[in-house]
């Protein structure tokens, strides 16, 4: 079983490795210290499975995954914190070990693993992945985007407003845009709702960049933005963003 270790604690990465070059039939053929290297080293080297910390600088454990999305290969959560251990099942992980790690529990995990690879048991979606990366109420803080090569990491309150584009959303900062495959529902469901404003079929808007409605036909309107954009509003969305800015 090809096997990578990803922790951004040195000591704990070693003492990992040191127990699973003692077992047979695993080969540990790299390691990582952070979350982009992590990723990085994934997708070169494709491991069947990872030992991965959650709790680490810059990408959690959960953002790992969801960047990797259907790349992602079997994982078993290391934390120093039992708290993420539901989370961590409900994004159909093979298994949870808690720091320190136990020798014989980590022989059980290995066995677990072997029996999940065997039965090609399904990898979570990428939305489960963004979901279960937020403690549960929490709405979203940052997008993660995959954009020519890049790890784009965007904070939400720097979305200018978000555009259905067929199978992909465009997130538009500063006159910036990236793309990301996902549907429109399933990010306005994990954006606060007292921010961010579905104003049509197509567009999320961001109501902090807003300047004014201007009437455009009968039961449509134009949201203007500060920068002079000019986004469609349905019945519906004028409506809601109303509502919302009284």
């Amino acid at each position: 079983m090809r096997v990578m270790v990803v922790d951004d604690e040195t000591l704990a990465r070693s003492l990992m490795i040191e127990h699973l070059t003692k077992m047979p039939n695993v080969e540990v053929i790299g390691q990582a210290a952070n979350g982009f290297e992590a990723v990085k080293l994934c997708e070169e080297l494709n491991p069947e499975l990872i030992f991965l910390d959650i709790q680490m600088p810059k990408l959690s454990g959960f953002e790992v995954l969801e960047l990797l999305a259907d790349k992602a290969p079997a994982v078993i959560f290391c934390t120093a914190f039992d708290e993420y251990a539901l989370r961590a099942f409900e994004v159909h992980a093979v298994d949870y070990l808690l720091k320190p790690v136990e020798p014989a529990r980590l022989v059980a995990a290995v066995e677990r693993a072997g029996e999940r690879l065997r039965t090609r048991a399904p990898q979570p979606s990428a939305s489960e992945l963004s979901v279960a990366a937020r403690p549960p109420g929490k709405t979203l803080e940052r997008v993660l985007i995959r954009h020519e090569g890049r790890v784009h990491v965007l904070p939400v309150e720097k979305i200018d407003y978000i555009e259905a584009q067929d199978d992909y959303l465009s997130f538009a900062s500063s006159g910036n845009h990236l793309r990301k495959q996902q549907t429109m529902s399933d990010m306005e469901s994990q954006l606060d709702p007292t921010r961010f404003v579905r104003i049509h079929r197509s567009f999320i808007l961001n109501i902090e960049r807003l300047a004014r409605i201007d009437l455009y036909g009968k039961d449509s309107w134009l949201a203007i933005l500060a920068d002079g954009k000019k986004l469609p509003m349905s019945r519906t969305g004028h409506a809601k963003l109303k509502e919302l800015i009284g």
